[in-house]
């Protein structure tokens, strides 16, 4: 058991989840808003040595310098690689600090999003049509650029409805090229189709001029990753003309501090989360949960 455990901003766990977090601490400490800065999370850590944050807040090397009684630290958000975490896992390890994340847990609402808009676009269903005559999935072409969870859900739901699909990844997967998902080299990929789906990593940008200019015009770009996975000015400037469209579900997709691109006719942004569904806050709860007593059946106090 925890001495001290402290959810330093909001963490989407479910009211039966936070209940249950008594039974792993002696006390705890479930902060409401989010810390301004690395002075306000030191306080809010304190004496903890269990400490839970969502993605809103970064742990670094100076808060872990300055809380040494964390043992302890729960990412309640998506952890692909430490290169993309908002914690500082080099330097928790080199102090004998276990840091668990999450993943997997928001992707089916993120799939049925990306179908919505996407069959809205074609069909003229919204304000916009995509061609003069309403158009099927049938036999679009569409490439996936990033092959994990995420893409490989998107991809199945898209060629069940009958699409064509495409990927480009870091890693070649032989598996489900055998189920006809198939792939190319990014510059090949890019002109070939008509809808990209950019899944990336956290802070993988993928999309510069030169891709943008390989894309071509009157295509469909869709972002589902947690950041921006293009350089702003060129989505910008690929926007300008050709008939393009960039969708995504949140600001943060768009990663233009500007805000300019919000008000830009050719971005269709929800500005709220396609993943942040009952289901995804029940997957997110049982797994931040799962990862703690993992933790405490290895570490008893």
């Amino acid at each position: 058991m925890f001495n001290k455990l402290v959810a330093i901003e909001p963490i989407s766990l479910l009211p039966a989840a936070e209940q249950k977090l008594h039974a792993y601490a002696r006390e705890i400490v479930l902060f409401d808003d989010v810390p301004k800065d690395d002075a306000e999370i030191i306080r809010r850590c304190g004496n903890a040595d269990a400490v839970l944050l969502s993605y809103t807040s970064h742990i670094g090397k100076n808060v872990l310098n300055a809380c040494p009684n964390i043992r302890y630290i729960g990412m309640c958000c998506s952890l692909y690689s430490e290169a993309s975490a908002n914690v500082d896992i080099r330097t928790a390890r080199e102090k004998g600090i276990t840091v668990h994340g999450i993943r997997d847990y928001g992707d089916q609402g993120v799939v049925e999003y990306i179908i919505s808009e996407l069959i809205r676009y074609l069909h003229g269903f919204g304000p916009k049509q995509w061609q003069n005559l309403p158009v099927e999935l049938s036999d679009l072409k569409v490439g996936i650029l990033g092959f994990g969870t995420s893409g490989q859900q998107i991809a199945t739901a898209l060629q069940g409805l009958g699409a064509d699909l495409y990927y480009f990844s870091r890693t070649r997967k032989p598996a489900l090229e055998a189920k006809n998902f198939k792939y190319l080299p990014l510059q090949e990929l890019l002109p070939m189709v008509d809808v990209v789906c950019t899944c990336l990593n956290k802070n993988v940008i993928l999309l510069h001029a030169k891709e943008f200019s390989q894309l071509g015009n009157h295509k469909i770009l869709f972002n589902t990753s947690i950041g921006p996975s293009h350089d702003a000015l060129a989505l910008t400037n690929w926007l300008e003309h050709g008939g393009n469209e960039f969708f995504c579900d949140t600001a943060a997709a768009l990663g233009d501090p500007t805000g300019k691109l919000l008000s830009n006719p050719h971005v269709n942004c929800l500005d709220r989360s396609a993943g942040r569904t009952k289901q995804a806050f029940e997957r997110l709860s049982e797994k931040v949960l799962g990862n703690i007593e993992i933790f405490l059946s290895e570490n008893p106090s």
